[in-house]
C-alpha cells in the first residue's frame, strides 16, 4: 500500500512541475487517501497483536 501512495505522490509531483494543476490535485487526493486507510490498517494491526499478545 506505502507503494501505491508513493506512486501517486510522484505523479501528483510531476504534474505540479509540468503545470497540469488538476491532475496532480487528482492525483494528491488519491494518495492521501490511500495514507489514511493504510494508518488505519496499521493501528487495527498493532492493538490486534498487543491483544493476541496478552
Amino acid at each position: 500500500m506505502l507503494r501505491w501512495i508513493l506512486i501517486f505522490l510522484v505523479i501528483a509531483l510531476v504534474a505540479a512541475v509540468l503545470g497540469f494543476g488538476g491532475i496532480a490535485a487528482g492525483a494528491a487526493g488519491i494518495a492521501k487517501i490511500i495514507f489514511y486507510i493504510f494508518l488505519v490498517l496499521l493501528v487495527i494491526s498493532v492493538i490486534a497483536r498487543l491483544a493476541r499478545g496478552r
